[in-house]
């Protein structure tokens, strides 16, 4: 067969086990990384000019991680093709290798969006220790508690970047690298290797991450998770670890926005057409695109504060000429949207659960893609607002205040949606209902405290204060983390061929959805009152509000073990197999085969009609399918 049919994704794919020109071995290539860093460390130091030996630290950051990459298998391609041999992409093994198969390269995008995540959620539990930590800390007033100022704003920066990990890739890495390609018809992603790229960035750039916080990489970072310069080009060397850990969330984000998007736009499947869509997919569209566009603009960032340190330019130094409100507005102009990038799948998820269990159609299905797009593109016009106190020009604030409002036109219409799907509706209130009705609460307080801090005014007397804190852990962690607990509810019968235990799950419920709100919801009171962020000092008025944020914050983090123990439990020791489509769905991943075929369907098929056609009479089928291709009729939902 051509290598153009196996490109098009719309032929089975036939693969030859050709042994690869570089043996895939996680641990060869972690000590390949390793060495190769240290060497390249050792001829950065020589070279250095500066003394605090910035240039071998960063080459070696850089190196060694190239290192890794190559020796891991990703420079198969370049040095197969040299050769005159075909890509290794073609000639890669496609059978199934067990749990061997998650410690290297694959080209199965269920198997990298599984590794997204397990990788992920690793770090959203690292991350919410390390909260727990920040908790402890401010149970004492006055920088009473157990860490030295310095090491708690290494703190604050390490949860914060941590949990920038987890926000931005857990929904797209995980549910849209497993599900995107089944829910259009499609065999697989548009770029595999590409796939399988972004995901090894996400473990790596963690491991650099924490290697700052070792009196060796630097001790740690003073600047929370934006990196403000001139501060960030100033400070200690475990900056240097920051600067290249967080500008690999960056890349990892640009390449899985460009390979969804590709994937998307040429790979649906014949009948797939635009209406027919999963509104899950849409959201991933409206994200993609800012995935694809902001991140460079970190990058790029990133780079010029590295130069800053290793040069000695000065981009951001006042002294050479630059300005640290340069910095914050580049930074910005990517961080917006990013909060966009964490918040859209969110949308897509809750509007794919809603209509399978309100039992009818999507309401208003075109407004809901156009409010989504909406959003996308006005999360372009308000990052200004993010530094209203740092001495913009004036004229521009008015600006900036009204895009920040008029966002909210597209995200009400898309809350409207969500609202009109379910008015009058006989719910079926399971668990991934459940946690999508909590999404449409937590997040309606989020969105209207943001419109409180896109005025100018109260701007200026709450910024940098724990309203700021409440507000965003309201539309990050209740949106898009209760999003992260309904996706997981809904779609694990179909990862797993397991059905999560109902009672645990709804212990997990109510603990996450009380705690939640127990916790941040007296932030804002806090923030109100004047306890700034990201420091240990506040008031000692202020130290039994505190003290109940952190035991509500601690029981909240206990309710995420709950969830992760009824994973772990469903997955190893529940013997009875889940329905194939145990939720009655419509979409098209919930009609093929459990556990789903290595390369999704035996033959493509042909769509028929939407996924959002419920009723009260017979239902037209989603596909027909191809002689020799016909997948199992689901079981009903029991």
């Amino acid at each position: 067969m051509s290598q153009t049919a196996i490109a098009s994704g719309r032929a089975p794919v036939r693969f030859s086990p050709r042994r690869l020109f570089l043996t895939q071995n996680l641990l060869t290539a972690c000590i390949v990384g390793i060495v190769v860093g240290a060497a390249a460390y050792w001829v950065g130091a020589q070279l250095d000019t500066t003394d605090n030996g910035d240039a071998g630290i960063l080459l070696g950051y850089l190196v060694g991680s190239a290192g890794f990459l190559i020796t891991l298998g990703f420079a198969n391609d370049v040095i197969l093709r040299l050769r005159g041999r075909p890509s290794a992409s073609l000639v890669k093994t496609a059978e199934r290798r067990g749990w061997t198969e998650f410690f290297g390269i694959s080209l199965d995008h269920k198997v990298v969006g599984i590794q997204f995540g397990v990788a992920v959620v690793l770090l959203f539990f690292l991350a919410g220790f390390q909260a727990m930590m920040i908790r402890t800390e401010l149970l004492y007033p006055n920088g009473g508690g157990p860490w030295p100022a310095g090491q708690y704003e290494t703190l604050v920066g390490l949860h914060g970047l941590m949990m920038m990990f987890v926000a931005t890739l857990i929904l797209i890495g995980a549910f849209g690298n497993y599900f995107i390609p089944i829910m259009i018809g499609a065999k697989r992603m548009a770029f595999p290797r590409l796939e399988s790229f972004a995901f090894w960035l996400v473990p790596l750039g963690a491991l650099i991450l924490y290697s700052t916080i070792f009196a060796g990489f630097g001790g740690g970072f003073p600047t929370g998770w934006w990196l403000y310069a001139p501060l960030s080009v100033e400070a200690r060397a475990g900056m240097d670890g920051a600067i290249v850990g967080f500008a690999f969330i960056g890349i990892a984000a640009t390449i899985a926005g460009i390979n969804l998007l590709a994937t998307i736009f040429v790979m649906r499947a014949p009948g797939m057409t635009w209406s027919r869509m999963p509104i899950f997919a849409w959201s991933m569209i409206a994200v993609e695109f800012l995935s694809a566009l902001a991140p460079p603009v970190l990058a790029c960032t990133l780079m010029l504060v590295g130069l800053d340190r290793a040069v000695q330019s000065s981009f951001f130094e006042a002294a050479g000429g630059g300005t640290g409100l340069l910095y914050q507005e580049m930074f910005w102009f990517f961080g917006h949207p990013e909060v966009y990038i964490f918040i859209l799948p969110a949308f897509g998820i809750v509007l794919e659960i809603l209509p399978v269990f309100a039992r009818r159609p999507l309401f208003g299905y075109r407004l809901a893609v156009a409010g989504l797009l909406g959003v996308s593109l006005m999360s372009w016009f308000v990052w200004n607002h993010h530094i209203f106190t740092s001495g913009i020009a004036p004229g521009l604030r008015p600006f900036f205040m009204t895009a920040t409002e008029l966002i909210s036109i597209p995200t009400g219409v898309v809350f409207l949606n969500m609202l009109g799907t379910i008015w009058k509706a006989d719910l079926r209130l399971k668990l991934p209902m459940l946690f999508a009705l909590a999404v449409l609460f937590n997040f309606l307080i989020g969105g209207l405290t943001g419109v409180f801090l896109s005025d100018v005014p109260l701007d200026t007397t709450l910024h940098d204060s724990f309203f700021v804190v409440g507000h965003f852990h309201y539309t990050i962690v209740g949106g898009e983390i209760f999003a992260l607990y309904a996706a997981s509810y809904f779609w694990f019968p179909k990862l797993t061929g397991k059905m999560l235990n109902s009672r645990i799950g709804k212990w997990h419920f109510w603990t996450a959805f009380i705690f939640f709100n127990t916790t941040f919801l007296p932030m804002f009171a806090a923030g109100y009152l004047g306890q700034v962020r990201r420091s240990p000092v506040y008031a000692a008025e202020l130290h039994g509000i505190n003290v109940w944020i952190s035991v509500n914050g601690f029981l909240f983090g206990l309710s995420n073990l709950i969830w992760l123990g009824n994973m772990i439990y469903s997955w190893v020791f529940v013997k009875e197999r889940a329905p194939v489509n145990p939720w009655e769905s419509r979409s098209l991943e919930w009609q093929v085969a459990t556990p789903i075929p290595a390369d999704n369907f035996p033959r493509i098929p042909t769509i028929v009609s939407g996924p959002y056609e419920y009723g009260d009479g017979p239902s037209r089928p989603v596909a027909e399918w191809p002689e020799g291709g016909q997948m199992p009729t689901p079981a009903p939902a029991t």
